[in-house]
């Protein structure tokens, strides 16, 4: 097969799947939480910004961490939708492997979505989530900052910019999201 094939085909499966952040290159490799604690991360969280993805479209989401077991985490995901609809999905995240209790393997409805580390948090104020997969040439990435409240200071939210730009997450990319109910 002639490069240039390799190159439309790969690029016809990414869009077959609805990637919308696509890169050429393969996914870094950033460092995640040291000693993450599942039992301090549980809880409700705000997305503040984002790389936008297809199966997520509105406004007000929150995810809500429930912890089900060891190395196992409830995941309730919601968003408030344009219609004025709320769209709610369960999953899970289970712990790949216990020596690194923050890469975490995203599923919903039985499916597996990504590996998801989680690259830090301070529990209390705000989480950087990171998942890539790879496809040939190309990558496809997934992002969020997270928040504890609905809203982050500028300057926690640049600081946190930053530290994804630092690894090599497209950054450029992230749109807001409108925690604003009314």
């Amino acid at each position: 097969m002639k490069p240039a094939q390799v190159v439309a085909l790969t690029l016809l499966s990414v869009v077959a799947i609805g990637a919308q952040v696509l890169r050429l290159g393969k996914c870094p490799q950033p460092a995640v939480q040291a000693n993450f604690d599942g039992n301090r991360y549980i809880g409700k969280w705000y997305e503040i910004h984002k790389l936008p993805t297809s199966f997520q479209k509105g406004q007000c989401a929150t995810a809500n961490y429930t912890l089900l077991s060891p190395g196992v985490i409830e995941v309730l995901n919601t968003e408030l939708l344009d219609n004025g609809t709320v769209n709610a999905i369960v999953g899970s995240a289970k712990v790949k492997n216990p020596a690194e209790p923050s890469k975490l393997e995203v599923s919903f409805n039985s499916k597996l979505l990504s590996s998801r580390p989680l690259l830090g948090s301070d529990y209390d104020g705000h989480s950087l989530v990171y998942g890539c997969t790879n496809y040939g040439l190309f990558r496809v990435e997934l992002s969020w900052i997270l928040s504890r409240k609905p809203t982050l200071s500028k300057e926690t939210l640049e600081k946190l910019q930053g530290i994804l730009y630092s690894v090599g997450i497209s950054v450029e990319n992230m749109v807001p999201t409108n925690q604003d109910e009314t």
